[in-house]
Parts: structure tokens; C-alpha cells; sequence
């Protein structure tokens, strides 16, 4: 027996050798047959006696031990042996323990896959891929949450478009022009130059500097100069002064010619004219044949004063001053009259200067 094998293995052993009931005989290699006394004992019962390894082969039939006991017996393959010391429970709970993992990792994607309810927002930086991305094509980077942060000076030789509002932290400098559909300003701006088509200011202004308005300025409501204010042409309805008005050039009466009416000092075949304005003028008189006392002419205002008017009439000439003459006057004209008859035949004239 080999000490080397297993107790299992020595019982099989002697129980293979106890067993059979037979034991095999040495072989009588001193018979002058050569045959075995086996062979010899078949020969004497009327059998064919057959060959020594026969009888050999039939006394192995019998019960005699086989060869293959001396060999090491045949183990079975390593998942066998595994599996046999496998303890189902282990198993068990490895399994609990992957399902646990597979289900943490479903709602771990899940959660990132939703859109974030906070406001929070991440910095991203740009890649040297990503930036040689955004010099070939258009690529969208980032989402409304993340903030794009670019260190260095940026150069965009085309169109900028945003979609939602623009902060700028520091000053904003524009070489060439700026087209605005609409700006707020809630704090204090310096503009240098600003050529606008319209420009309502709803609140107060203030020019530091020389406004100039080409093409004229139109004021509704009341204006404050506590400076001089010059100014080649002012036409205004209405000038209301509370201090003296100092007048350092001519004053010229302006506005439409007034009506005019001929009267009977004229005489037959006389003619009467008039030049200048309501505020100011000159009349002309050329007396005809057999000049009557009366009114040389009555003079209607364009626009009828308020009230009546003052009326300064100034003969100019001899012949006018002679003349023993007055006027009539009213909200819509005034009259030059004499109290005797004009000489005949005669020109003679007459200035009128008119303040309400």
C-alpha cells in the first residue's frame, strides 16, 4: 500500500483484495506442457484447453483485482470543486449586494440626466479643442447654468448676438457707431458726442457745454436762462420780461402790411398808401381837388390787438405839420384826420409807431 494515499483509497484496496475469493496461482513454468495446472484441469473435464493469458483473463473476470487501483484516482475539474464549497448563503448575499449597487447607480444617473431646480451656477473652462471648435464652426458649449469664463482678450470679427441681457462690470468703448433701438440710463453717463434723430428727456437736463440745435428749438413749456442767451433770430409768440430790455442794435417792426381804406380829406381824385407793419409804418397822402375836413385814410391792423393800442403818428414835412390833425383808433385800426381842409394838390406824409 502507498502511505502517500487516502484512507478511502487503502479501504477500497483491501477490499478489493478480501473480496474476490480467489487467489491467482504462480505459473508452473517446470511442466514439460508448458501449460498451467489450470489449463491442465480443463483439459481433463473435456475442454479445449486454450492459452495461459486466457486463463489469466478469466480469473480477472472472476473477481481478481485490476490493474487500475495502483493509479492515483481522478479528480473532478476546479469549478466543481469550487461549487461543492460554495456556501449558498454567501451567494445569496452577494447577490443582495449587486442589486443594491445596480439600483444606486440607476438613480445616480437618473438624478444627473434631470434639469437642476437650484440657480447655482459652475465654471467650465475652455479646452484648446473646444476653442478651435468655436474658430471652425458653430458650437454650442455649457448650458444656462454654467458661467463661461475667458481669461484672455477676446476678438469677434463677426455679428454678437444676445439673446438675453448684457452686464458689463467695467467701461464700454465703441470705435464706430452704435445703433440703439432703446437705452436706460439710471446713472450718471458722459457722452461726447450724440447725433440722435429724436430725443425725448423726460426729466431734467443739464449741458455742461454749448448746446447748439441746427435746425431750431421748440420749447412748450417755460425755460430758465440764468446766463446770456444769443441768438441770430428768437420768434416767439408772446416775450414776457420782469427786468429792463436793453436794445443795443435797431428795432424793426415786422409782420404783414395793414389794410387800408381811403376818407374824404383826401379830396376828389386823391390817393392815400401805407408801408410797414401793425407795429410800425409810413403813410403816404396826395391830396385831389377840394379837400375836405375829416379822415385822410383809416388804417386796419393784419391782427387785432388786444385792446386799444397806443398810437404815435409824426408828421414829417412842413406841409404835414401845418395841418391841424388827429387820430381815432381801436383794437382793429386807427385813422389820421384833420380838423381843416389840407391844402390842394399837395404830398405830405406821415410815421406811426403802435405799442399795446
Amino acid at each position: 500500500m502507498n502511505p502517500q494515499q487516502k484512507p478511502a483509497e487503502n479501504n477500497l484496496e483491501n477490499s478489493s483484495l478480501e473480496g474476490g475469493g480467489s487467489l491467482v496461482e504462480p505459473e508452473n513454468r517446470g511442466s514439460a506442457a508448458g501449460t498451467s495446472p489450470l489449463a491442465a484441469g480443463s483439459a481433463a473435464n473435456g475442454q479445449t484447453p486454450g492459452t495461459e493469458s486466457d486463463s489469466l483473463n478469466s480469473l480477472e473476470n472472476a473477481g481478481a483485482p485490476s490493474s487500475s487501483l495502483d493509479a492515483p484516482p481522478k479528480k473532478d475539474p476546479l469549478f466543481k470543486r469550487i461549487w461543492r464549497r460554495f456556501n449558498i448563503y454567501l451567494l445569496s448575499f452577494i447577490v443582495l449586494v449587486l442589486v443594491a449597487v445596480g439600483i444606486v447607480i440607476t438613480y445616480v444617473v437618473k438624478g444627473k440626466n434631470q434639469s437642476p431646480t437650484t440657480s447655482s451656477t459652475s465654471a467650465q473652462t475652455l479646452t484648446q479643442n473646444q476653442l478651435q471648435q468655436l474658430a471652425n464652426n458653430s458650437t454650442t458649449i455649457g448650458s444656462p447654468t454654467q458661467t463661461l469664463n475667458i481669461q484672455s482678450n477676446a476678438v469677434f470679427a463677426g455679428t454678437i448676438l444676445v439673446r438675453q441681457d448684457l452686464e458689463v462690470a467695467g467701461n464700454i468703448r465703441v470705435n464706430g457707431a452704435l445703433a440703439l433701438p432703446g437705452i436706460t440710463v439710471s446713472g450718471l453717463s458722459n457722452f461726447n458726442q450724440i447725433q440722435a434723430s429724436t430725443v425725448n428727456i423726460t426729466g431734467a437736463a443739464t449741458v455742461q457745454g454749448v448746446l447748439a440745435a441746427k435746425s431750431g428749438v421748440n420749447v412748450s413749456g417755460n425755460s430758465n436762462f440764468s446766463g446770456n442767451v444769443s441768438a441770430t433770430q428768437l420768434t416767439t409768440s408772446t416775450l414776457q420780461l420782469n427786468g429792463d430790455l436793453i436794445l443795443t442794435h435797431h428795432v424793426t417792426g415786422g409782420g404783414p402790411i395793414p389794410g387800408l381804406a381811403q376818407g374824404i380829406a383826401l379830396g376828389g381824385g386823391g390817393t392815400a398808401s401805407v408801408s410797414g407793419s401793425d407795429t410800425s409804418g409810413s403813410i403816404t397822402i396826395n391830396t385831389g381837388s377840394s379837400p375836405a375836413a375829416g379822415c385822410f385814410e383809416t388804417i386796419t391792423f393784419a391782427r387785432a390787438y388786444s385792446g386799444a393800442p397806443h398810437v404815435v403818428v409824426t408828421p414829417i414835412g412842413a406841409a404835414a405839420a401845418s395841418l391841424q390833425f388827429y387820430v381815432n383808433r381801436s383794437s382793429t385800426s386807427f385813422s389820421v384826420c384833420t380838423v381843416s381842409p389840407a391844402s390842394a394838390s399837395q404830398t405830405f406824409g406821415f410815421d406811426y409807431l403802435i405799442m399795446n
